[in-house]
């Protein structure tokens, strides 16, 4: 593959340029070709340097009013323009034309207040507590924070044995390089102090044996001289490795260091231990006997010690204990936080070093529910001292955002550049599939997805099954199957559940039926996927006289507390809308061949079951609905209205009632162009119009829902196209 350049910090000429191409004359300013994580784009080989030549670049940040030449609108509008006609004005061929910055700060998608705000702590070192969803950015505007702070601040820390004590080890912290410098001036001062101590020591030696060889040619006693030869040979090995262990047990231990060369530590202490988060002191299994290895020695630092003048980033917070936190807080506080042993049954228990440097800028994130396991001082000291920040799921469908995510596309093609996982470019079909797949996972119209780490994967599945092609470029196709191979969990269940239930028989959709449904939901809405995974629902519904009086409602299905609590609304709007005393029936409500139904997006399904149960008037098989419901009898938005749609298609069902207040949200594949009817509702009246088939109290029905429902759902726009 080629390289092209980057787009970086002395290339301000190419930031403000149209997406369509700019000229540049005279010679070409290159970065060296370094590798780092985000590798770069490709290009032709370097023209001589006094050669005047035209550069085509296409800039990923086109800021200026070209934009609205080309596209009719201005470039932070949310577009109306679909992407395949978007695209094609852009004129470029493939993601090799698009230039990625160097600094990773530059990379971010979609988060310019999170990038502000870590600019503003860079320089001011403030911590920073960041929610949101997973796959949306964090650790990457975490880890972008090294590039801003100061490398002159760097320290490498030391620690040094405790004459006086031993078990309380000394502590130094001295500028960034120089720690192994010291160790290796005391190691060498070591040598030559042992060197010269053994010469004399083997002097001494050699003169006692001298003698002790003359006293024996005297005396003539062979044995006396062995034994005493190898009492001297003995004694001078004692005493030489004696002097060697107690002169270097003075050497002092390189705790943190760091190369005056290399950014600040990025430590990323996420899911870790006690020991590894707050440092600790390793068991010595000899504490005795002249074998046992120095205090200092055994000392360990944690990940605060080595974020020291850097950054310490943990994710999901509320994981860590709260004795952690708290001693989190302290290391915050003082910017020193002594190394002991972790462990009671350790001989390490024992030891506890001088306050050991840690000053570094916390970036704590974690998804919303993190806030409520963080120990209130933690978070009070974060908000004191530094920023909050809710980092989005979403952006404006704009032309610059299209941009921003056609060059997310190129740094994931350069991020594995020159691996064994290379994947080639992607071709302008590829790219608008992605930018379209962004679009659906959004869940809402004008907006495109920032969860970027499920978009990167597919951007890998398709470039991988290119790769197995051959091919010089990943295309539409490519990015389509690769749609299909990487369906979630929870769609392939789902998948499997509609065939099943087709088998079976257990999927109705034509014909019509009294007290009979055909519900939407999704699968593993809380699974902190952008992807949702729908499946069409059947419920029924049965309402049988009460015997004894007090009539009941019962529903099956492993219902959630909040589902439970919608079918008690229901039955509020059925008595009040049916004007019915439900008190006198039992009412059954089946979920059929579900377990675990959670939400209220089946509200108006169920509703639509029980009247038609106690007016007794059929309900049309090719028709599904979605859509939760107040107790007035009005249709209120639900999530996830897309994947519902397709689902319902999938299983055969082409009309589709859906709440109006949805229907800006419809994101649907071009597969379901003509083939799907949505229909918009307001209220429970409108539900039953399209949903009971025409009967003799079908007319009366509607009519009497109609006249008691207050309309209170604001107009929307009904226009609806597929992307």
């Amino acid at each position: 593959m080629h390289q092209t350049p980057r787009l970086h910090d002395g290339a301000e000429s190419l930031k403000g340029e149209a997406s369509t191409g700019l000229t540049v004359s005279g010679e070409s300013d290159m970065p060296s070709s370094e590798s780092t994580d985000e590798a770069v784009g490709s290009a032709d080989a370097m023209p001589p340097e006094d050669a005047d030549v035209e550069v085509t670049v296409w800039s990923a940040e086109s800021g200026d009013a070209s934009d609205e030449a080309i596209l009719g609108q201005a470039g932070d509008d949310v577009l109306q323009t679909t992407v395949e006609a978007w695209i094609g004005d852009l004129g470029m061929t493939s993601t090799r034309e698009v230039p990625v910055p160097d600094r990773l700060v530059d990379q971010v998608i979609g988060q310019e207040a999170g990038s502000v705000i870590i600019r503003k702590a860079a320089e001011q070192r403030r911590h920073m507590l960041m929610i949101g969803d997973p796959g949306t950015g964090k650790s990457m505007l975490a880890r972008s924070m090294t590039e801003l702070l100061p490398r002159d601040a760097l320290e490498d820390v030391l620690v040094y044995p405790n004459e006086e004590d031993e078990n309380e080890p000394r502590v130094r912290s001295v500028p960034a390089g120089r720690g192994d410098r010291i160790v290796k001036v005391q190691k060498e001062a070591i040598r030559v102090q042992r060197e010269k101590t053994q010469r004399m020591l083997l002097i001494g030696f050699v003169a006692v044996a001298f003698l002790l060889a003359i006293a024996t040619l005297q005396s003539g006693d062979i044995v006396t001289l062995l034994f005493g030869m190898f009492l001297l040979t003995f004694g001078y090995m004692f005493l030489r490795s004696r002097l060697g262990a107690a002169d270097e047990s003075r050497i002092p231990k390189v705790l943190v260091k760091h190369d005056t060369k290399e950014l600040p530590p990025f430590v990323d202490a996420t899911a870790t231990l006690s020991g590894a988060l707050l440092g600790d002191v390793r068991h010595d299994p000899f504490q005795s006997g002249g074998m046992e290895t120095p205090a200092h020695e055994r000392v360990e630092p944690g990940a605060i010690h080595r974020a020291h003048k850097g950054v310490l980033y943990i994710d999901e917070i509320n994981l860590l204990r709260l004795e952690e936190q708290q001693a989190l807080l302290t290391a915050m506080q003082e910017r020193a936080f002594p190394v002991s042993g972790r462990s009671e049954r350790s001989s390490g228990a024992l030891t506890k070093t001088e306050p050991v440097p840690c000053d570094f800028i916390l970036i704590a994130a974690g998804n919303l529910d993190a806030i409520q396991g963080m120990h209130p001082a933690l978070r009070s000291r974060i908000r004191g001292y530094g920023y909050e920040v809710y980092v989005n799921s979403e952006m404006p469908d704009t032309a610059r955002n299209r941009r921003r995510l056609i060059r997310f596309i190129a740094q994931e093609v350069y991020r594995d550049q020159d691996t064994l996982r290379e994947i080639p470019h992607f071709d302008v079909g590829g790219v608008a599939a992605i930018l379209k797949e962004a679009q659906r996972r959004s869940g809402r119209r004008g907006k495109l997805s920032l969860r970027l780490r499920e978009l990167g994967g597919l951007v890998r599945i398709a470039g991988d099954l290119a790769i197995e092609e051959g091919a010089e470029l990943t295309t539409a196709d490519h990015v389509i199957r690769a749609r299909s191979i990487a369906k979630p969990l929870e769609q392939q269940v789902a998948d499997r559940m509609i065939e099943r239930r087709r088998d079976y028989s257990l999927l109705v959709n034509s014909g019509e039926r009294i007290g009979r449904v055909n519900g939407l939901a999704v699968l593993g809405a809380n699974s902190g996927l952008s992807d949702f995974s729908g499946i069409m629902l059947p419920v029924e519904a049965l309402v049988t006289p009460s015997q004894g009086g007090g009539g009941k409602i019962h529903a099956t299905g492993g219902l959630s507390d909040l589902a439970k609590e919608s079918v008690t609304n229901v039955s509020a709007v059925v008595k009040k809308l049916t004007g019915k005393d439900v008190s006198d029936y039992d009412i059954h409500i089946q979920f059929v061949d579900t377990h675990g139904v959670d939400g209220d997006s089946a509200s108006i399904t169920i509703a639509t079951a029980i009247i038609s149960a106690i007016e007794n008037i059929p309900i049309r098989q090719d028709l599904a609905m979605t859509g939760s419901l107040s107790v007035r009898g009005e249709v209120l938005p639900i999530g996830g209205v897309t994947a519902k749609i397709e689902a319902a298609g999938h299983a055969g069902v082409r009309t589709v009632i859906i709440p109006r207040s949805n229907l800006q949200d419809v994101v649907l594949d071009h597969q379901w162009e003509g083939k799907v009817e949505i229909i918009p509702v307001d209220t429970l009246d409108e539900v039953m119009e399209h949903a009971l088939i025409k009967h003799e109290q079908k007319a009366s029905l509607v009519e009497r829902l109609g006249g008691i429902i207050d309309r209170l759902t604001p107009e929307i726009s009904s226009n609806v196209r597929p992307v």
